[in-house]
């Protein structure tokens, strides 16, 4: 037997011998934890879309106001490739569970300080300043969560579920989402100047407790068996980022350029709710509900989609679900902007809750299976990050693009389905993963 087929027998026995709670233990804490990281993500992009051109962007006019805070949120996005640099490198070098935890600190203090951050009437010019510094401290933070989440659940699985325990990462950015709509529904109908003096801080000094109990879970996790066989073996790249870089560059590439389905998500969760409202007089509620009705949906539908890539492989289920995308988002914008509620709950449903659903339940394992273990965090990391560039800044772009008139959404509408076509064009040189054992992972090279 060669050498790589003894380690390759190792790894797989350890895998398959974990503790069955293991696995359902990781999947929660990977859950939990996303769910803090996300939730305080998108009450900010929230925030951008409805409250902070009036509150840190008030000195110019409305509408560069709000460029400006959507500016804001994409920057968060820049800082993110960086973050993933540095937590994929002690990521792959220390383990997993360390850099998670530093991740939920940062996040949660992150957002805690926007909640106490003075606005622009009170500080002027640096209340914008400083809101970007603390937007580019999320970023930072959100770059290893994912990941390292994705890895930490992938790492603890049996062979023939890593997709459905993997998806869980990812429903836990749906809840996110789902908690950080449902606060901002009672603070959003508020009377304006209560919204705008005190009312919009709830939801961020409200991630305090969020961190606490994320906290409590994640603090226990213990490392992965794959991290501590490599780790044991002395197999640790010194320099993950360089090693990934060298013999997996095309994989960062292609994860990259999958990466652009997020643009869907981003167009939905942001760019799409200030749009309805400003342009078309949807109230407030009627989107927020919207997005909460299709997150709810996914929570369903994404453990269903990664026990079908469990069966069927990942490829078919990402592609599917990136071209459904593409094809579906013109009959959104025109249920969204007809100003209907049941057509724009509909479409919220089908689109967020089932079809994007599918690459986002999938993208977990997809990618990370992509990458041998001493660079699967950094790997997933960077690649991802680097992707959802365009994601951050989707919102910006969107808002540039769009027209006047009832069909003014149509250029964004082909931007973005641009992104998931190419997306799904890059998925389909992807390997199939499904049956492949979790120790011959990224082993192709050998």
């Amino acid at each position: 037997m060669t050498l790589t087929s003894t380690a390759s027998l190792h790894a797989s026995s350890a895998a398959e011998a974990t503790p069955g709670k293991l696995p359902k233990r990781a999947a929660l804490v990977s859950f939990v934890g996303s769910m803090l990281e996300y939730y305080d993500f998108f009450i900010y992009g929230t925030a951008a879309a409805l409250i902070f051109p009036k509150v840190f962007f008030a000195n110019v006019d409305p509408s560069t106001g709000t460029l400006l805070a959507l500016l804001s949120f994409g920057i968060g996005y820049i800082a993110r490739p960086v973050g993933a640099v540095i937590l994929g490198h002690f990521g792959d070098r220390i383990g997993r569970k360390t850099v998670l935890l530093f991740t939920l600190v940062l996040m949660g203090g992150s957002t805690l300080a926007i909640g106490l951050l003075p606005d622009a009437k009170a500080i002027g010019n640096a209340a914008p300043v400083i809101l970007t510094l603390l937007r580019l401290l999320q970023g930072l933070s959100a770059a290893g969560e994912q990941s390292g989440a994705n890895s930490l659940t992938l790492e603890h699985s049996a062979n023939s579920n890593r997709a459905f325990f993997t998806s869980w990462t990812l429903s836990g950015t749906q809840a996110g989402a789902i908690l950080a709509t449902l606060v901002f529904i009672p603070v959003s109908s508020l009377p304006e100047d209560q919204l705008l003096s005190w009312g919009w801080r709830v939801p961020f000094l409200l991630s305090a407790l969020v961190l606490l109990v994320a906290y409590l879970v994640r603090r226990t996790m213990p490392e992965t068996p794959v991290f501590e066989d490599i780790k044991g073996k002395a197999q640790v790249a010194r320099f993950p980022v360089v090693a990934l870089l060298r013999d997996y560059w095309p994989d960062v590439l292609r994860v990259i350029v999958c990466a652009l389905i997020a643009t869907v998500s981003t167009m939905t969760a942001v760019f799409q709710l200030g749009y309805a409202t400003s342009k078309f007089g949807v109230a407030r509620p009627t989107m927020l509900w919207a997005g909460v009705l299709g997150n709810v949906t996914a929570l369903l539908t994404q453990p269903l989609w990664a026990l079908l890539a469990d069966k069927i492989g990942r490829k078919p289920v990402f592609i599917g679900g990136v071209l459904g995308c593409a094809v579906l988002l013109f009959p959104y914008f025109m249920l969204v902007t007809s100003g209907n509620t049941i057509a724009i709950f509909a479409a919220a449903m089908i689109l967020s809750g089932i079809v994007y659903a599918a690459p986002n339940a999938i993208w977990p394992s997809f990618y990370a299976e992509m990458f041998e273990a001493r660079v699967r965090y950094s790997g997933t990391a960077i690649g991802t990050q680097l992707g959802f560039l365009v994601a951050g800044f989707t919102p910006l772009v969107s808002a540039s693009l769009v027209g006047e008139g009832q069909n003014g959404w149509v250029p964004v509408a082909i931007f973005v389905a641009c992104c998931c076509v190419i997306s799904a064009a890059a998925a389909a040189t992807a390997r199939e993963t499904h049956t492949v054992d979790i120790a011959d992972l990224g082993k192709r090279r050998a």
